[in-house]
C-alpha cells in the first residue's frame, strides 16, 4: 500500500503514533488510517534505537519522582524528543511522504515512572518541540486526564485492541509484552471488554541479564533455555500483594525487586524470572469473565520463544500465538494504538473505560500542540 495514493474514507485521518516502551528498546513510529472507531487501515512502520549513552541516562532516571525535575532531565527530554523526531522523519521517508500529509502525531513519550495510586505518571517528551520540529500537529500527555478521574492511567491500548479484534471470534484475549505484561480480553458483547497490567514481561529478565552478564536481554530466550526454575523464588514472588488485588490495576516497571532471585546463577535467574512472567499472566485468567477462545501476543516477549513455549503449556487448550497470525504487526501495535487514540483524542472520544483503566466514567484526554506554536488542552 502506498499512502501518498490512499484513498482515505470519509471521517478518516492521517496519524502517526511514536510509543517508547518500558523496556527502553527504542521508538516504535506507525502510520495508520483511521476514523478512532472501526474504521482501521495500518500502513508502515519501524523502530530507531536509542543510542547506548541515551539508553544510560534514561536508565538512570527510572523511577524518579515527577518533582524532581533537574538540567539532567531537561537534557534527556530534549535528546529523547528528537530521537523522536528523527523517528518520524524515517518513517516519512520511508512511506514517501510529506509531513504536509500527516494530520497529526501521537506521542507517547519515554515512561520514567508510574505512579496511580498516587494519581500521577510521568513520560518525558516535548510534544511543542516535536511539533516544531517536524511541522506535524502533536497530541501527547495521553494519561492525565484518565488518573484525574480515578482511573489507573494504563493501559490505553485496549480500544485500540477491540477495533482491531471486531470480527474476530470471539471471547479473545491480546497479550502484550513489554516491559510490563498487560491483558485485553474481548468479549463478543459490544464494548464487552476488561484490561489491565497482569504482571512483569521482559523488565526483570532484562535488568537480570544485564546485571550478570552485562546484555542488554535474554536473546531468544537462550539464557533461561539453560537454566532451572528456581520455585521457591517464584512463589515468593507471586506473593506480590498487586495479584490478588482486582482488575482494572496497573503496574510501574520497577514494582517487583529482584531480591528473591538473588544468589541464583545466569541461566537459573533468567529461567526464573521467565517463569514468574509467565506465571503472572496465567494468574491473570483468574479474573476474566470468560476463558478466551484464543490468545494473540504482541510486544517483544512473543520473539522469545522460551517464553512463548512456557506460556503454550501453561495455557494448555487454548491456542496462542503472535498477532501475526491475525495478520497484524506485534512490533508496531503499540505505535499504532497511539496513531489511533491521536484521532480520538481530536474527536473528543473516549481514550479509557471504567473496564480498561478503572475511571469513573468514560474519558477522553491528551493536549495538542500546533506545528505553528501554542498548546491546546
Amino acid at each position: 500500500m502506498s499512502f501518498p495514493h490512499l484513498q482515505r474514507k470519509k471521517g478518516c485521518l492521517l496519524a502517526l503514533g511514536l510509543m517508547s516502551g518500558t523496556s527502553l528498546d527504542g521508538v516504535d513510529a506507525a502510520l495508520v488510517c483511521t476514523d478512532g472507531k472501526g474504521n482501521v487501515e495500518c500502513g508502515p512502520a519501524l523502530t530507531l534505537e536509542y543510542g547506548a549513552g541515551l539508553r544510560q541516562r534514561l536508565r538512570s532516571l527510572m523511577g524518579a519522582r515527577r518533582e524532581e525535575w533537574s538540567d539532567e532531565v531537561a537534557e534527556t527530554q530534549r535528546d529523547c524528543t528528537l530521537i523522536h523526531v528523527r523517528a518520524v522523519t524515517a518513517l516519512l521517508l520511508k512511506a514517501t511522504m510529506e509531513a504536509r500529509q500527516v494530520d497529526v502525531v501521537g506521542f507517547h513519550g519515554q515512561t520514567l515512572s508510574h505512579c496511580p495510586e498516587k494519581g500521577w505518571s510521568w513520560q518525558i517528551g516535548d510534544g511543542k518541540l516535536l511539533a516544531s520540529q517536524t511541522g506535524i500537529d502533536v497530541i501527547d500527555d495521553f494519561r492525565s486526564s484518565d488518573l484525574a478521574a480515578g482511573g489507573q492511567g494504563a493501559p490505553l491500548t485496549p480500544l485500540y485492541h477491540a477495533a482491531l479484534a471486531a470480527k474476530r471470534e470471539k471471547p479473545l484475549v491480546v497479550l502484550n509484552v513489554g516491559g510490563v505484561a498487560n491483558v485485553t480480553w474481548i468479549g463478543p458483547g459490544e464494548n464487552e471488554i476488561l484490561a489491565f497490567d497482569a504482571g512483569p514481561g521482559n523488565a526483570m529478565i532484562d535488568d537480570w541479564v544485564r546485571r550478570i552478564i552485562g546484555r542488554p536481554y535474554d536473546t531468544f530466550g537462550s539464557f533461561a533455555a539453560k537454566g532451572k526454575v528456581d520455585e521457591e523464588a517464584v512463589s515468593r514472588l507471586l506473593d506480590h500483594p498487586f495479584f490478588d488485588h482486582l482488575p482494572p490495576k496497573s503496574l510501574d516497571r520497577n514494582a517487583f525487586s529482584l531480591a528473591p532471585v538473588e544468589g541464583l546463577s545466569a541461566t537459573d535467574g533468567a529461567a526464573t524470572l521467565t517463569a514468574f512472567t509467565v506465571r503472572s499472566v496465567v494468574r491473570a485468567q483468574t479474573f476474566f469473565p470468560a476463558q478466551p477462545v484464543r490468545w494473540l501476543v504482541a510486544g517483544g516477549g512473543r520473539h522469545n520463544p522460551v517464553l512463548m513455549a512456557a506460556l503454550a503449556g501453561e495455557l494448555k487448550d487454548t491456542p496462542i500465538a503472535g498477532v501475526e497470525a491475525a495478520g497484524w504487526d506485534g512490533d508496531a501495535l503499540e505505535a499504532q494504538a497511539f496513531a489511533y487514540l491521536a484521532v480520538r483524542s481530536m474527536k473528543d472520544l473516549p481514550l479509557s473505560l471504567p473496564a480498561t483503566t478503572g475511571v469513573s466514567r468514560p474519558v477522553s484526554g491528551g493536549i495538542l500542540h500546533r506545528h505553528s506554536g501554542g498548546a491546546v488542552s
